[in-house]
């Protein structure tokens, strides 16, 4: 008999986190790694909001906080949907939770029953699938391609759904892909989902303050969509505010109500300072964010050109998040020395151990074709981790 539970023995390690755990390694046993595995930002948390937190600190914010949030933060979260998004979300709308990866967990596991589908668009975050798993949802997976710039048509939505689809989930700014669904995009896919009363959607926006393409396009914006949808965003990536670990949804009241009883009893409320300072960050004006959108799109720019150098793979333009997603299946069937290179795994363990780079392989989201690199760290180190990609590419024949 295992001593652990099925629950977790099926479940899959973030392949993102592992990697990142494994250069970690690598690094403390001497060796020289640049670490582009996981999707955090290199900039620190802009002043005015670890200000507040001080704040919260010295008045006292120490004791346990509502499930939901602190009142304030999820009127200003609500004011913050209204300003960005032309959504109205009121304050008991809203759950604010320990992370967008714990908001998202809330929904699925507030909703999905076992067997239920749940439609997810390839490429996809790590997570999404395993969390449905988790529920005993079914994943119901979507491919695209380059060509597609990553990104699904309304027929192939309407073609995944049957009598169990109950869900689907997708990100734009799209994490690993960067592709960003434009308002006319997204207004084909609510066509589809229109059709199918017991359909609901995931929109995780993560990602909303790094586009590089002009205003970022809510799904729950069109009138007809806004009780299908629950609109994910969070703090970690456009403020830089990974490690204070806050996420929230805007819901239809009863999905939020089934998220915040979840919520109960997992965690309860997320970190009293950690809301506070959030609540700086949310009425600040978005304008705050801009010089960190301009770096990120500077450095993407730099990578695309550097990447045009290396024979063999292929890249699209990511229009926003901080990633570029690129294709290196010419290089399957090559080798070097004792490595021999059958799918993205392979090479990526290749690139960690022969070009003391980490990247994280596209298997992890779905795509055995490509490899995420993460563009969220200084010029200097970019050029040096593709000159790193380049050199060890060059020895696979």
């Amino acid at each position: 008999m295992s001593k652990l539970s099925d629950r977790i023995n099926n479940l899959a390690e973030s392949q993102t986190l592992a990697m990142t755990k494994k250069s970690r390694e690598l690094q403390a046993a001497g060796k020289d790694i640049i670490n582009l595995s996981i999707g955090e930002p290199d900039f620190n948390t802009p002043d005015f909001i670890k200000e507040a937190a001080k704040r919260a600190i010295d008045n006292n914010f120490t004791h346990y906080p509502p499930v939901a949030g602190y009142l304030d933060l999820r009127k200003a979260i609500s004011e913050k949907f209204k300003r960005d998004n032309n959504l109205t979300y009121a304050p008991d709308q809203i759950v604010v939770s320990t992370g967008a990866k714990q908001s998202i967990a809330n929904v699925i596991l507030s909703m999905i029953n076992p067997g239920e589908e749940v439609i997810v668009p390839i490429p996809y975050w790590v997570s999404y699938i395993e969390t449905i798993k988790l529920a005993e949802g079914i994943p119901v997976t979507i491919p695209t391609s380059i060509e597609s710039n990553f990104k699904i048509t309304p027929e192939q939505l309407k073609k995944a759904i049957t009598p169990k689809t109950k869900m689907m989930v997708f990100s734009t700014p799209c994490n690993p892909s960067g592709s960003v669904y434009t308002k006319e995009e997204l207004k084909g896919i609510a066509d589809v989902i229109i059709q199918y009363p017991d359909l609901y959607v995931i929109s995780d926006e993560i990602y909303e303050y790094i586009n590089f393409v002009g205003k970022h396009e809510s799904l729950a914006a069109f009138d007809f969509m806004y009780e299908r949808v629950i609109t994910v965003n969070g703090m970690s990536k456009g403020f830089a505010m990974t490690g204070w670990r806050i996420g929230y949804i805007g819901a239809p009241k009863w999905i939020a109500d089934a998220c915040e009883k979840m919520q109960g009893q997992f965690t309860s409320g997320t970190s009293s300072i950690s809301q506070m300072a959030a609540l700086e960050a949310v009425k600040a004006d978005p304008s705050v964010t801009t010089e960190m959108n301009k770096a990120f799109k500077k450095r993407r720019d730099l990578v695309l050109g550097l990447m045009k150098e290396i024979p063999g793979i292929k890249t699209n333009l990511p229009d926003g998040a901080f990633y570029i997603f690129f294709d290196i299946s010419s290089y399957f069937g090559k080798s070097y020395e004792n490595y021999k290179i059958k799918n993205s795994s392979d090479l990526s363990m290749y690139l960690l151990e022969v070009g003391n780079i980490a990247l994280v392989s596209g298997d992890a989201f779905g795509d055995d074709n490509c490899i995420r690199f993460s563009y969220a760290t200084s010029e200097d180190k970019l050029i040096e981790a593709v000159k790193r990609v380049k050199e060890a590419l060059s020895k696979l024949k």
